[in-house]
């Protein structure tokens, strides 16, 4: 999970008093601002996250990156990593033994993406 926006601004962009965070993820947003004691105002969105400083609707984003690709075709970079995230899949034991064979599947399929 990272703090992103605008190249042109990411030097200066902790100067900025209220600082205009758009994000899917207010309550995280809001904890990482106020653990380093930075006035913002969080704006909820949903959808495409990226076009909110393009748009002028907030300075910044906060928001799950994966490869980064949306951000460059948004002109957006990725200034601070505030929250290292990964996924998990949690099967419980009745039903590996009631449907191996379609959790199987499953787990094959993200192996095999996962691999990519």
């Amino acid at each position: 999970m990272c703090i992103c926006m605008k190249e042109e601004i990411k030097d200066n962009y902790l100067e900025k008093i209220p600082l205009r965070v758009g994000t899917k993820y207010p309550n995280i947003s809001k904890k990482y601002f106020d653990s380093i004691n930075k006035n913002t105002t969080i704006i909820k969105l949903n959808g495409s996250v990226e076009l909110a400083p393009l748009t002028g609707l907030s300075d910044v984003i906060v928001d799950i990156v994966e490869s980064g690709r949306t951000l460059k075709e948004n002109g957006l970079v990725v200034v601070k990593e505030i929250h290292n995230l990964s996924a998990r899949l949690i099967v419980n034991n009745a039903s590996i033994k009631t449907k191996y064979d379609e959790i199987y599947k499953v787990v094959s399929g993200l192996r095999s993406k996962v691999g990519e």
